[in-house]
């Protein structure tokens, strides 16, 4: 079984997953400039990272 975590541990690993949103939009900006199309990029990017986030967030609830 695993350990719970204490309130404070949770705020850290849910805090970590939400670099993911700033994260992918960073990468979608800089594939769209390389791709010379910036705005679909950065949406691109930024669905990316909440798509990550929500995967985060649901593995680290599982537990």
């Amino acid at each position: 079984m695993a350990k719970k975590l204490s309130r404070e541990e949770q705020k850290k690993k849910d805090n970590a997953a939400g670099l993911f949103i700033p994260a992918g939009f960073f990468l979608g900006f800089g594939v769209g400039f390389a791709v010379d199309n910036i705005p679909a990029g950065m949406f691109v990017g930024l669905g990316a990272g909440f798509f990550m986030y929500a995967i985060a967030n649901y593995m680290s609830r599982k537990q």
